[in-house]
C-alpha cells in the first residue's frame, strides 16, 4: 500500500482467488476508462438504412443502389429498399416490382428478407437483414489449417526432336 501512494497510483486486486492474492499497482480510473472504450469499441450498432429508387429508374442506377446496399449489408447494416410511385405511376405498380425483386435477387447472397416488398400507400419496402451476424460475416473464418498442395506427377523425360535423314554425299 504504502508503495502505491509514494507513486501516486492504486493498488488493484487482479485476481483474487489465487494464492496468495495477485494485486497490481496501476491508475484504477485510467483502467476503467480503457475497459469501457474497449468494451464500447466491440459492440456495433445496427443501423437501418434506406436506399429509394423510382420505377423509371435505369438499370445502372439500380446497379449503383445494389453495390451500396451490399456495403451496408457487409457492414453489418439493415437496408430498407424503397421504390417511391408518383402520379400514373401507381397504374404500372408491375414495373417497382420488378425493380425491386431485381435487387433481391441481386443481394441474396448477402442478405435474408426480413420483409418480403409490400405495398404501403405509394411506396413499396422491403426489408434485407445482413446474413450472418457483424462485419465479417461474410469472411468465414476456420481454425484448421490448410492443407499442403498435392504434388505434381514428374513430366515426362525430354525426347530430342527426331533428326532428318542424313543427305547422301554429292558426287
Amino acid at each position: 500500500m504504502n508503495m502505491a501512494r509514494e507513486v501516486g497510483m492504486d493498488l488493484v486486486e487482479i485476481a483474487a482467488q489465487e494464492r496468495p492474492p495477485v494485486c497490481k499497482i496501476m491508475d484504477w480510473g485510467k483502467h476503467k476508462y480503457t475497459q469501457s472504450k474497449k468494451q464500447h469499441q466491440k459492440t456495433h450498432q445496427q443501423k437501418m438504412t434506406e436506399l429509394r429508387v423510382r420505377p423509371k429508374t435505369g438499370d445502372h442506377d439500380v446497379d449503383t443502389r445494389v453495390n451500396q446496399a451490399r456495403k451496408f449489408l457487409e457492414h453489418g447494416d439493415k437496408v430498407l429498399l424503397k421504390v417511391q410511385f408518383r402520379g400514373r405511376e401507381m397504374q404500372h405498380i408491375e414495373e417497382g416490382r420488378r425493380i425491386i425483386d431485381a435487387m433481391i435477387v441481386d443481394l441474396q447472397d448477402a442478405c435474408k428478407v426480413e420483409s418480403p416488398p409490400r405495398m404501403e400507400g405509394k411506396q413499396m419496402t422491403a426489408l434485407l437483414a445482413p446474413k450472418g451476424s457483424g462485419p465479417a460475416a461474410g469472411k468465414p473464418k476456420s481454425d484448421k489449417p490448410k492443407p499442403p498442395p498435392a504434388p505434381k506427377p514428374p513430366a515426362p523425360a525430354a525426347q530430342a526432336p527426331p533428326q532428318p535423314p542424313a543427305a547422301p554425299p554429292a558426287s
